[in-house]
């Protein structure tokens, strides 16, 4: 099943995090997304055309991790847009972390 059709699972912490193999094949599903802190954190940078565009990119990841109640860190400004995934509960990263880039970059291709 891919990624973007599957939902994210409460985590309700008492569970490993991923592990860098791990995080390290997951990311290669993930087009564009980077490991970092330690293979602990996901991120990816879109570029947009304007700030009123990568504010629209930040309503619509907003809305997205609502509805799949999980929230990304978000810093974004005039052409760009960064957006950080890890499951605050086990201080790594968990599958609901690669659903949502893979939804977020599928809210993207819009920009």
């Amino acid at each position: 099943m891919e990624l973007t059709e599957k939902s994210c699972v409460p985590c309700r912490g008492g569970i490993p995090a991923m592990t860098k193999d791990q995080a390290e094949k997951m990311t290669s599903l993930t087009l564009g997304w980077e490991l970092f802190e330690d293979a602990k954190k996901i991120r990816h940078t879109y570029e947009v055309t304007d700030f009123v565009q990568a504010l629209k990119l930040v309503e619509l990841i907003a809305e997205l991790a609502e509805t799949e109640g999980h929230h990304p860190d978000i810093t974004f400004g005039w052409g760009y847009c960064t957006v950080v995934f890890y499951t605050h509960k086990i201080g790594g990263l968990h599958e609901n972390d690669f659903i949502m880039a893979a939804k977020v970059n599928e809210l993207a291709k819009e920009f």
